[in-house]
């Protein structure tokens, strides 16, 4: 029987009267990485400070690997949790050098093992032996936070908990460190848990994700599922654009401003609210004496690099809408395009 890695059972927190966690319940697997993902404030580092033993919760339990770790009656030191963190800004000691930074996670190991293991964690974070003598400030943001998470590593967590921690970089640098932090948990087989504000970066690092809305969760699942099955206006709308028109549901299809679109079986029939997402469209280029349902003309284009966005006014009463496509030769503004829908849309009533 595979044993969960952690499992929370309705947690609650709050501060000075001020609720900022409800009921929260939440699973993760031996292995996986799942992403809270939220506005600022809205709950997620009370969260992982309540996982990692930095609060109580006031009603709810806490089980690391089968043991309970918190409840509002008992807590167990969070040094004695085997929980790595890894904060914003890395949290290195600015007084040591790379190798002594690393080595703190290390304390209580055989000195004479302790520099081969300074190695082969810097080994592990892709940085070169030779960083183990520089001082934090000599080092990039994303070098920072490899160590920082070479340092969490050192001591074979159950669970690592990321706070942000990519947050402070820059574009280009926040996707490699990303990418860089997220192969070496995976090669190690190390459970994980992150906190973020940012979509993207939630979607495209997690197996799991989780969206958090004012110290609740709205929805919780594959990336696939929350971004394309959305169960509410909310997280439909914070994971990405959305395209949200009045319709008609009847036996599985919504007639719309687009037309009958295909939607989820489950959909009741009636009226209601058809979502979609602007890269589910599909802008032909129609000449000016081509009559057909779903025309519109564009009035403004946003290029993006590899994809550019297509505001186009439909005729009829429907507000504009979004669509999203490749940059390659677009429709210019004011060309009359036909709009198509490329699979399955989401009613929300």
């Amino acid at each position: 029987m595979t044993t969960i890695i952690l499992e929370v059972k309705g947690l609650a927190k709050s501060f000075r009267a001020h609720p900022v966690l409800h009921d929260i319940d939440l699973i993760l697997q031996p292995g996986t990485t799942t992403a809270v993902v939220g506005a600022s404030g809205c709950g997620k580092t009370t969260l992982l400070r309540l996982i990692a033993g930095f609060e109580t919760p006031d009603a709810g339990t806490i089980v690391l690997a089968g043991r309970q770790v918190a409840s509002p009656e008992s807590a167990v030191a969070p040094h004695r949790r085997g929980v790595g963190y890894v904060a914003q800004d890395g949290a290195l000691f600015p007084h040591l050098t790379v190798g002594q930074n690393i080595a703190y996670g290390l304390r209580g190991n055989a000195r004479s093992g302790v520099d081969a293991s300074v190695g082969e964690l810097l080994e592990t974070v892709s940085l070169d032996a030779s960083f183990a003598s520089r001082r934090p400030h000599q080092l990039s943001g994303g070098q920072q936070q490899r160590v920082a998470l070479a340092r969490a590593l050192a001591r074979h967590p159950v669970l690592m908990l990321l706070d942000e921690p990519f947050s402070a970089l820059d574009t280009g640098l926040r996707a490699s460190t990303r990418k860089a932090v997220a192969g070496v948990l995976a090669d190690k087989g190390v459970t994980t848990l992150l906190v973020t504000h940012d979509q993207e970066e939630a979607l495209s690092i997690a197996d799991q994700v989780a969206v958090m809305r004012d110290g609740r969760f709205t929805q919780v699942g594959s990336p696939g599922q929350v971004y394309r099955q959305p169960t509410d206006r909310f997280t439909a709308e914070f994971l990405g654009d959305c395209i949200s028109l009045p319709c008609t549901v009847a036996s599985g299809v919504a007639d719309c401003a687009l037309g009958r679109v295909s939607v989820q079986a489950s959909a009741a029939d009636g009226p209601g609210t058809v979502v979609l997402r602007p890269e589910q469209l599909v802008a032909t280029v129609v000449s000016d004496s081509e009559q057909l349902d779903g025309v519109g003309t564009v009035i403004a284009t946003e290029f993006l690099g590899h994809d550019v966005l297509l505001t186009i006014d439909p005729d009829g009463d429907t507000a504009p809408l979004i669509v999203r496509q490749h940059s390659l030769n677009p429709p210019p503004i004011d060309a009359k395009v036909r709009i198509e829908v490329v699979g399955t849309g989401i009613v929300l009533t």
